[in-house]
């Protein structure tokens, strides 16, 4: 992984411009007046303007240049970016027409360009084409940056991953979130562009619900390794069939295709396709891919979505990292990290302070090419879990932004991990029933939602959450450790409110043991009817922690 480096020269080369015409300043003295003529002797002759000033001024550029190629060396010559290919942004319209029209001259090739935020990708034959037009004109330049690679993210090979016990999800996912059996009004009237690498016509889809847009990468996918992972996507995202089952079964699809046959895009190409499916209509983004770089360039598209309304959800990685991959590391942006069937981080799911939401990503089986069924794994599996449910919650809302419908998701996430928003989990993990029944009036579903090791305070957490839609009094906690059983009180929960009950570990009984077992069971007052009694129960093993 490389570190995030953000690149803006223009500051750099107007401080070049502005020694190289000090530099000239000093080195050419004014011209003196003529001498006055002393009567009785020849006049004096004028003195001449310095014949060094062209000189001077030839060696101030020629330093520049000498400045300058090692800071383009550095920003574009990068084994994580697009040999010989530059991103360049200008700092206005004028100065965006300006180099356009030169382009060909100075040897550039246009690859693409993107009018709305003035910016250009070239190809560039050596890297002096770049300098000259710099030093001539680079008070036009806002940005120049290398066209990073944006790609499909891998899965660790087994023997990397931490040594987890995870359970696959396989046919299960939209059970484990809760989902009703009859979604078949789920996603009506919403679109969700799907940027990856491309959507192939499968029986899940139905007829008339995919819409294709080629941003320049074709529209329909090959036959490469990754090809069939847009069409997975898709598929968690707005599938129809049990087979190949998604969340939002009535959305409209806008697949885009960003990727070649070997899961490989680049920064140009994924935020021209933002651009281009905001401006298609679609207002829910999905994006299963992700890099370890941004640039200025990036980050504007992502703006120039949300300030129209649309939101962006990511896949946070598959590299067990402390760091979200890009763009979910933009805080604009939703960023999904991987559960498993027993509601854990899966080992290779990144982690970090922006993260939002976490929802499963491991053995989850959908659709491929060829109208096969998969099971795959990652984040690229979490993410369109949780575009399907902004726009289910849109269609059961009308008149819902997308952003509104994301709130919703958002606030009704089942806490997992520490309580309250934390890197490995984000706000939780994505609950369908509580989100599509958040405003259901009299519904009652209080949870044992979590528990937690803190290994700081050497206490065991467990979480109550009130996922009704109205206040709960009168719960009581049961709470089991190996053997020994302790009623806790719990106190008036508000609507959507969570409660911990913390309890200290033995540390000598966990050492001596080598685990023990906790279990936690709700209890309900008389004439409460549950919606889901089901998770009331928890039960959990604790391990003493690696030093």
């Amino acid at each position: 992984m490389f570190p995030r480096i953000r690149l803006t020269l223009i500051l750099l080369i107007v401080a070049f411009i502005a020694a190289l015409l000090l530099v000239v300043r000093v080195a050419t003295p004014p011209v003196p007046p003529p001498t006055a003529a002393v009567p009785g002797s020849a006049a004096a002759p004028v003195a001449a303007a310095p014949d060094a000033a062209p000189d001077t001024l030839a060696q101030a550029k020629a330093d520049a240049a000498r400045q300058l190629r090692p800071q383009l060396k550095k920003i574009l010559t990068r084994r994580d970016a697009r040999p010989q290919e530059a991103l360049l942004t200008f700092k206005d319209a004028d100065a965006y027409r300006r180099f356009l029209d030169r382009a060909q001259q100075l040897g550039l090739t246009v690859l693409g360009q993107v009018d709305a935020l003035r910016t250009v990708r070239v190809r560039y034959p050596s890297l002096t084409a770049l300098e000259n037009d710099l030093l001539a004109n680079g008070a036009d330049y806002a940005d120049i940056t290398a066209n990073y690679y944006i790609s499909v993210p891998e899965i660790p090979a087994k023997a990397e991953r931490a040594a987890v016990n995870q359970i696959p999800l396989r046919n299960g996912t939209l059970a484990f979130l809760g989902a009703a059996a009859d979604r078949s009004t789920w996603g009506r009237g919403t679109t969700i562009a799907v940027l990856d690498s491309g959507v192939a016509p499968d029986p899940t889809f139905g007829a008339g619900r995919v819409q294709y847009l080629n941003v320049g990468a074709g529209t329909l996918p090959g036959n490469g390794a990754e090809d069939g992972h847009g069409t997975a996507v898709a598929a968690l995202a707005a599938g129809l069939s049990a087979d190949a089952a998604g969340v939002a079964p009535a959305a409209s699809i806008l697949s885009i295709r960003v990727t070649g046959t070997d899961g490989t895009s680049d920064l140009f190409t994924v935020a021209q396709a933002i651009l281009a499916a905001t401006d298609a209509g679609a207002r829910i983004i999905n994006l299963s891919l992700g890099g370890y770089q941004t640039t200025p360039f990036l980050e504007a598209a992502i703006g120039y979505a949300v300030d129209r309304g649309t939101v962006l959800v990511a896949a946070a990685g598959n590299d067990q990292a402390a760091q979200l991959a890009w763009p979910a590391a933009d805080p604009r942006v939703i960023s999904v990290g991987a559960v498993d069937a027993a509601g854990q981080q899966v080992a290779f799911s990144n982690s970090g302070p922006q993260l939002q939401i976490s929802a499963p990503g491991y053995g989850v089986q959908t659709a491929w090419l060829d109208g096969q069924r998969v099971y795959i794994d990652g984040t690229s599996a979490s993410a369109p879990l949780v575009a399907g449910a902004i726009a289910a919650v849109m269609s059961q809302n009308p008149g819902f932004t997308a952003n509104e419908a994301w709130a919703v998701v958002r606030q009704t996430a089942s806490d997992a991990g520490a309580p309250g928003a934390d890197p490995d989990y984000g706000n939780g993990i994505l609950n369908l029933d509580w989100a599509m029944n958040v405003a259901t009036p009299g519904r009652t579903d209080p949870a044992v939602s979590a528990h937690y090791y803190d290994q700081a305070t050497g206490q065991m957490e467990f979480i109550v959450q009130n996922r009704s839609a109205q206040a709960v009094s009168g719960l009581g906690l049961d709470v089991d450790t190996n053997g020994a059983t302790t009623r806790y009180r719990i106190p008036d929960l508000t609507a959507g409110a969570s409660y911990v009950v913390k309890i200290p570990v033995d540390q000598k009984a966990l050492a001596a043991s080598g685990s023990l077992t906790f279990t936690s069971d709700l209890v309900t007052p008389f004439g409460l009817t549950d919606a889901n009694p089901a998770n009331n129960h928890r039960s959990s093993r604790l391990v003493p922690p690696a030093k």
